[in-house]
């Protein structure tokens, strides 16, 4: 038990650089919220649903993290800050899972009484980005990282990056990240936002253009000034 909480600190600090040290952690909300919601899902699952309910009532005061007692969550769940963080009764999380504050797991209409799998599935390895919402029985797959704010409502490709309302697929890949770990689900260089990349890839090629013509010109006035030296040097001059 002792080894896998410090592997569950150790986790921790590899992707958040603002710790010194493991003691910092313990005092993390976001760890404080996992722990409670390991006993209250026990309590659930054992269909003492009041004392799950209570001791899922007493970790949202502390923490301001509401994850529901049926919820199923994996190894090393890394909620970051956490505050407005709502995990729903079916959702289900993978091992080395990243959330950041305001993140909802939520179900969709929840006002007409059915049961079964309302909720998310989020595969091992995946980051949310603050305030992001993932809204529904959808999957996001192993690597795939959900930007901040964006608006889940569809599946989500194993190691894609997704953004916008709703969110749509950039065109850079998990996979070609050149870290392991992004903070808040986005890189912010070399990728184009789908909802204004025909613009940005205009730009790119304005861009291109410019530094073309810029060589070129550079290289025109290189071969006039050696025009005339080339010419006294035939003449003897």
């Amino acid at each position: 038990m002792f080894n896998g909480l410090v592997a569950y600190l150790d986790s921790i600090k590899a992707r958040d650089p603002a710790p010194r040290s493991r003691w910092e952690i313990l005092l993390y909300p976001g760890l404080l919220a996992v722990g409670m919601h390991r006993i209250a899902h026990w309590l659930f699952e054992a269909r003492l649903y009041f004392l799950a309910r209570f001791v899922n009532h007493l970790s949202r005061f502390l923490t301001a993290i509401d994850i529901h007692p049926g919820a199923t969550i994996g190894r090393h769940l890394f909620i970051d800050h956490g505050f407005g963080v709502v995990i729903g009764e079916t959702a289900e999380i993978g091992d080395n899972v990243s959330i950041y504050q305001g993140v909802t797991l939520g179900g969709t209409d929840p006002a007409n009484g059915i049961g079964g799998k309302r909720h998310p599935t989020l595969a091992s390895d995946v980051i949310v980005g603050s305030g992001a919402q993932i809204l529904g029985p959808v999957t996001v797959n192993a690597r795939a990282r959900v930007g901040a704010n964006a608006v889940v409502t569809k599946d989500v490709p194993e190691g894609a990056v997704m953004v916008g309302i709703p969110a749509r697929s950039t065109l850079l890949d998990a996979s070609e990240y050149a870290r392991e770990f992004v903070p808040y689900g986005t890189p912010c260089s070399e990728m184009f936002d789908p909802a204004t990349q025909k613009i940005e890839i205009l730009q790119c090629q304005l861009d291109q253009l410019q530094r073309q013509l810029k060589s070129l010109l550079e290289e025109r006035d290189l071969t006039a000034d050696e025009a005339p030296r080339r010419k006294r040097s035939r003449t003897g001059a």
